[in-house]
């Protein structure tokens, strides 16, 4: 697995915790805790998932993809619907 470079990752990191922290409520510390331990978070890391062709907000919601149905490749932006 070849792994994104860290400013990317920190970029996402805080783009999509500000987003959860807002929607969900969650201090920022809890929020950064559910996105890295999420399995979205673990696909944006690896560039062979080519997360990166998204912007923050569509990772935001492969991560609420995945927090409702417990797959994030049930997004629309993964299935291309």
């Amino acid at each position: 697995m070849r792994r994104l470079e860290p400013e990317i990752i920190d970029y996402y990191n805080s783009e999509v915790v500000m987003m959860i922290a807002e929607k969900y409520g969650l201090d920022q510390m809890e929020a950064l805790k559910q996105f890295v331990m999420s399995k979205t978070h673990e696909m944006l890391e690896s560039e062979d998932f080519g997360m990166t062709d998204f912007g923050a907000g569509a990772i935001f919601e492969i991560w609420e993809c995945e927090k409702i149905t417990g797959e994030p490749k049930n997004s629309v932006y993964i299935r291309g619907e």
